[in-house]
Order: structure tokens, then C-alpha cells, then sequence
């Protein structure tokens, strides 16, 4: 945990509102976008994200500060995932199903002159990972966003999903050989 969580997180204790305002601007992001590629849906992502803050906010007296904030988010996160998809009270992906038209998947890259035929080249294979990522089982593509697309490290995201981190990485592991494998094949 930073520094900085630890002081806003405390500030919020003793009735600092506008410091909880500062942990959603900073985590709601990376939040929201770990939600969308779970979902496959904006509108849910942001409704959700906001369940996943109040949830943080009224549990924030639990929380334990050996562990780092933005991980016990995304266990919310995660979490409320579960209980939607058990409910099912939110739309799966097909693992058949192609982006529609408009829906992209973006890749960040450094700053710099692309030409036409690079962008679309770029977009193109960007399309093409956000569609095989889909392919993977839910547990293979959560593991696989949480770690590759969020950052997070393997130690978190064992913690988030209540597992042995050898698991975490092993399915990983299986995770990256399958998108590998299954964008071979679309060669």
C-alpha cells in the first residue's frame, strides 16, 4: 500500500469524505476497466463500479492495511462480478460471439507518428486479442486481465481470489499459451 492510500484511507475514518473522493479518482479507472472486459458492457462497468466504492466505503473499517488497497478493489470488484453472473443479472459474451461494430479494444502505446496503414494494422490486431481473450474460460480471463491488462501482481491477485499463488500463475501461464495458440491458428 502507498503511503498515501494509508493517509487518505485514514482521513476517511475520522469523517474525511473528500478524501475517499481522492482514492475513487485515483482507482476508478483501472476499476471500471477491469469491469467492462469482464462484462463486455461500458454501461455495466460503470454501474458496477460504483457498487464496488460504496461497498469500499461502508467496509472501509475492515479493511487491512497489510494489504494493498488497490487489491482489496478489485476483490470487491471480483467479487460483485460473482454474485451479478450467480444472480444473472448481467449479460455473459459468447465465446463465439465477434466484436460488434464500434467496439474496439485498445492497446496504449508511447507517443509518435503512426501512418494509416500502422494505426489500422494496430487496431486490427488489437481486435483480434480482445476477441480471443473472450475465447478464454471466465477464471482464465479474469486471471489473465487482472495480471496483464490491470498489473497487478501475482501475490495480489491471489489474494483477491483466494487462492495459492502457484495456482494464480499457473493459470496464467495456460491463459497466455491459449491466446497464443488460438491466434496461430487465425494466421
Amino acid at each position: 500500500m502507498t503511503k498515501d492510500d494509508k493517509e487518505l484511507i485514514q482521513k476517511v475514518l475520522k469523517g474525511e469524505k473528500e478524501a475517499f473522493e481522492m482514492l475513487v479518482k485515483k482507482y476508478q479507472t483501472p476499476i471500471v476497466n477491469y469491469l467492462y472486459r469482464m462484462t463486455g458492457n461500458y454501461n455495466d462497468a460503470i454501474d458496477f463500479s460504483q457498487e464496488v466504492f460504496l461497498k469500499a466505503y461502508f467496509s472501509l473499517n475492515s479493511y487491512d492495511f497489510r494489504y494493498k488497497f488497490s487489491a482489496w478493489l478489485f476483490k470487491i470488484a471480483s467479487n460483485l462480478c460473482i454474485d451479478k453472473w450467480r444472480k444473472k443479472k448481467i449479460k455473459t459474451v459468447s465465446l463465439n460471439q465477434s466484436l460488434k461494430e464500434g467496439e474496439n479494444f485498445y492497446i496504449q502505446v508511447a507517443n509518435g507518428k503512426k501512418t494509416p496503414a500502422e494505426e489500422y494494422e494496430k487496431k486490427e490486431l488489437a481486435r483480434k486479442i480482445e476477441k480471443t481473450i473472450n475465447k478464454l474460460s471466465l477464471d482464465l480471463k479474469e486471471l489473465f486481465i487482472l495480471r496483464h491488462i490491470n498489473e497487478l501482481s501475482y501475490e495480489e491477485i491471489a489474494q483477491i481470489k483466494n487462492i495459492p499463488i502457484g495456482t494464480v500463475k499457473n493459470k496464467v501461464f495456460r491463459a497466455k499459451e491459449k491466446i497464443k495458440k488460438l491466434l496461430e491458428k487465425e494466421k
